[in-house]
Order: structure tokens, then sequence, then C-alpha cells
């Protein structure tokens, strides 16, 4: 996947969202190297924001990462730039925004065993209990 992006093909890849889904890149500094990593995510946007999640939670590296240094460069198809990555998992507006992330990207949820567009609000949030819901704003 960053092979595509570094080929300039960012667009491409986000061409049918539908199935593929909507991917962008984080940049963002390792805990314990602080060395520069680029992970790709699925992601929905709202307003100038982007939301995220980390479906294997806590013990994602990249997640962990984020809350240890919480500056990071967001690589959309169309654009690239700096925000401040935070943990809104107890937000209000949680099972909102992380369905719509969910929708977002295109076949992984239901690979996932979660239909986004049909699944209840409780039963969405029984099954991503774990997930962490993360939003990116830029600086």
């Amino acid at each position: 996947m960053l092979l595509l992006w570094r080929l300039g093909l960012g667009p491409w890849v986000n061409a049918w969202p539908a199935v593929g889904g909507r991917i962008m890149v984080i940049t963002h500094t390792g805990r314990k190297t602080g060395r520069q990593h680029q992970t790709p995510v699925n992601y929905s946007p709202a307003g100038k924001a982007v939301y995220c999640t980390a479906g294997f939670g806590t013990r994602c590296d990249w997640y962990r990462n984020l809350l240890a240094e919480p500056r990071v460069e967001v690589w959309l198809p169309k654009a690239r730039w700096q925000g401040r990555a935070e943990d809104v998992s107890d937000s209000p507006e949680r099972i909102h925004r992380l369905r719509e992330v969910l929708v977002a990207s295109g076949f992984a949820a239901r690979l996932a065993g979660i239909n986004p567009r049909r699944i209840s609000d409780g039963d969405l949030e029984r099954l991503a209990d774990g997930y962490r819901l993360i939003r990116i704003v830029p600086r």
C-alpha cells in the first residue's frame, strides 16, 4: 500500500471507496526509536478533521505512538498536512464517527464481521468495544 502512495497512486487507490475503502497514510514518530513511521489506515473526513480507528485496539503500535507523540502528518489522496491526533473513544459521538469510518473502510469492516450500514448502535458498540477512535485535526 505504501509503495502505491509513494508512486503517486493514492488517488487511484481511493477511486472506488465502496469497495477498497478510503485510505490515508499517517506519518508518526516511534515512541521508543524516535524514527518516522508510515501507516495506511481507513479514514472518514469530518470538516477539517479526519477520523480513523485502531481496530486492534491499544495493542496497535501506531496507536501507541500517537498517544506518546500526537504530532503527525496526514497524507490524503489529494492533500498532505500536519496535524494533531487524539483518542476520542470516550466521545458521545463515538458510535456515529466509528460507523462513518467503518463505512469508509469498504470491504474491511465486513471482513471483521461488521456491516456498518445495517448494524444497530448497540451491536456496533458491543462488537467494536476494543476499537480506539482517533481524530486528527490540522495544526
